[in-house]
């Protein structure tokens, strides 16, 4: 059949726009479920930027639209850019993946101890997270704050608000994420190139990949900052000063956009495929491709094989979240930013429904299953309302709104689930089904979460905060010891690292620094006690026994501080929540 050129081009055309409709209707309706201020979106086709849009504005409350070109903070989706840019040096041969960095760090040196006498941090490693080094993530600094130098945060010295940067595990034993040891990429990438880090990108990175908005220059030069979104927290609230900054810009400082970060995704795209090397050549995006260990490349996390994999990251700056997702071999993928912390599925919502209207490989296998559902009355649904510990460290809840059972995260409901009997329910947005498990006392124990045939169990903590009042301590001594414990929180020092009232694993994981949100809370008032023992809920390596509910007092907003206790009353854990 043949079909005339300009007929199908306006057929293309009708299709794009259909989908570029279907798209817009969505992302509204989601931004208006989880009041999010404003978004960047970028979608890849063929290899191409087939729609670009902003939505919102640049602030809750304001006036000014988010365009294509309102530039928001990437997070660790700086963390892939930042490795294009030291596998630059590895194709020049001024960097190797696989030589101890010490050989080529000059203004500082990772400090050896015995876990590194014989296997050494690479660049490789670092790049893959399995450098076996310490300091997961950076909060930043306002932008009123002082701000540390670089050698500064690699040692943890003052004004640095991180524990310093150091070997704790065998380098290459295990996936750990660092944004330390993309700090330590990032000195090594300045003394190599003798030229600053934002410089350096700038040259290497961002021009030859036409990123022109983009820059990880810190703090902004006024002139950029005028495009720049202000931040939101997870209660919807800017962030003071509008964001925060940060000196370990390899790890969390791009300011960028949808576009440019598309373009970059472009740029993986066509440097694996040959048709355009301007940073590195296909060979090294070749092992930028390649799992390391588990499931990260250099810089990427990857999913899938063949025409299927796909290499995505994830990020987060205080007041901004990002993602980026893209299909190594088929041209396609999404960029979206937001300016706000959101816990919830809205973005793995958003590709969902991308993926299905530009047909990516498996794209359907997660749509949702079309269920005749019954009707339950609100008494009941409320049984399976609460908290539940998703993965670990990981919470989720459970609640009823307008009579229907949904997920709530940041206070905000996120997906809706219809029953199909007394105890299972399905989502109305994904394959995924709900079997919740009640004891012989009819009190729910846990949640059966199954996708695509795969099961997960998630137990339940207890139930949500609004539906407590205060009463009386069944066991003060418990209380008493959190008390203790927040004592030696407000102290930080050796106080915290040291405190006989909370497990090894703890005191290891949070170091010895004052956490400010703890050391203004002035009484406790106790809500709820939950036994939990047997539900296999662990926290910092330790089982949990016990979690305790109370009204926290002295920080505003008003919070809840929920504290997991183990067998012998130590604390393993604890989480600051508004529900």
């Amino acid at each position: 059949m043949n079909v005339h050129p300009i007929a199908l081009s306006a057929a293309l055309l009708f299709v794009s726009c259909a989908h570029a409709d279907q798209i817009d209707d969505i992302v509204k309706a989601e931004m208006a479920m989880r009041q999010i201020p404003g978004l960047s979106l970028a979608i890849i086709e063929n290899g191409k930027i087939v729609k670009a849009q902003g939505y919102g504005f640049t602030e809750k409350g304001g006036k000014t639209p988010v365009t294509t070109r309102t530039l928001f903070q990437a997070g660790s989706v700086s963390k892939p850019v930042a490795a294009f840019g030291a596998l630059h040096l590895v194709a020049q041969s001024k960097l190797a993946l696989d030589e101890d960095v010490n050989a080529k760090l000059l203004s500082w040196k990772v400090p050896d101890n015995d876990l590194s006498a014989e296997n050494k941090v690479t660049l490789r490693r670092l790049l893959s997270h399995n450098a076996g080094l310490t300091v997961h993530g950076f909060p930043g600094y306002a932008t009123d704050a002082r701000m540390p130098s670089v050698v500064q945060v690699l040692n943890g010295e003052p004004p640095a608000n991180t524990a310093p940067i150091r070997v704790d595990l065998v380098p290459g034993s295990k996936v750990r994420y660092s944004g330390g040891g993309y700090t330590v990429m990032q000195q090594m990438v300045v003394d190599v190139s003798g030229q600053t880090f934002p410089d350096y990108m700038r040259d290497a990175v961002l021009k030859p990949l036409q990123m022109n908005d983009s820059s990880y220059l810190q703090p902004p030069l006024p002139e950029a900052a005028q495009l720049n979104a202000s931040g939101h927290l997870a209660d919807r609230g800017m962030v003071k000063g509008r964001w925060h900054l940060y000196p370990e810009m390899a790890a969390a400082g791009l300011w960028t956009n949808a576009s440019d970060l598309a373009r970059f995704a472009i740029g993986v795209q066509q440097s694996l495929a040959g048709t355009s090397n301007p940073v590195i050549p296909a060979a090294l995006t070749e092992q930028m491709l390649t799992p390391q260990k588990e499931n990260v490349g250099l810089g990427l996390f990857l999913n899938g094989s063949g025409r299927a994999q796909r290499f995505s990251h994830g990020g987060r700056d205080e007041g901004f979240d990002t993602l980026l997702t893209a299909f190594s071999r088929t041209g396609q993928g999404a960029v979206i930013m937001i300016n706000a912390n959101d816990n919830s599925r809205m973005m793995e919502r958003l590709t969902a429904a991308i993926g299905r209207a530009y047909h990516w490989p498996e794209a359907d296998d997660d749509k949702a299953v079309q269920h005749p559902g019954v009707k339950i009355d609100a008494r009941s649904l409320a049984l399976y309302s609460g908290r539940y510990e998703f993965s670990n460290n990981r919470m989720g809840t459970f609640d009823v709104r307008d009579g229907k059972l949904v997920t709530i995260f940041d206070g905000l409901p996120d997906e809706v689930f219809v029953p199909a009997d007394a105890s299972h329910f399905y989502s109305t947005s994904r394959n995924f089904s709900l079997a919740f498990v009640v004891d012989a006392k009819g009190e729910v124990t846990e949640v059966v979460m199954t996708t695509k045939g795969e099961s997960n169990t998630a137990p339940r903590i207890g139930p949500l905060m609004h539906n407590l009042k205060a009463r009386k301590d069944p066991n003060p001594a418990h209380t008493k010891n959190v008390q203790a414990w927040l004592a030696d929180a407000a102290k930080g020092g050796s106080a915290f690292a040291n405190s006989a009232f909370a497990t090894a694993g703890l005191r290891s994981d949070l170091g010895s620094q004052s956490i400010s949100e703890l050391a203004h809370i002035n009484s406790l008032t106790f809500l709820h006690k939950q036994a939990v023992a047997g539900r296999k809920i662990e926290r910092h390596g330790s089982q949990v026994d016990t979690v305790l509910a109370f009204q926290a007092g002295g920080i505003k907003p008003a919070r809840k501080l929920l504290v997991y206790l183990t067998t012998d009353g130590l604390l393993t854990d604890y989480d600051l929540i508004d529900d």
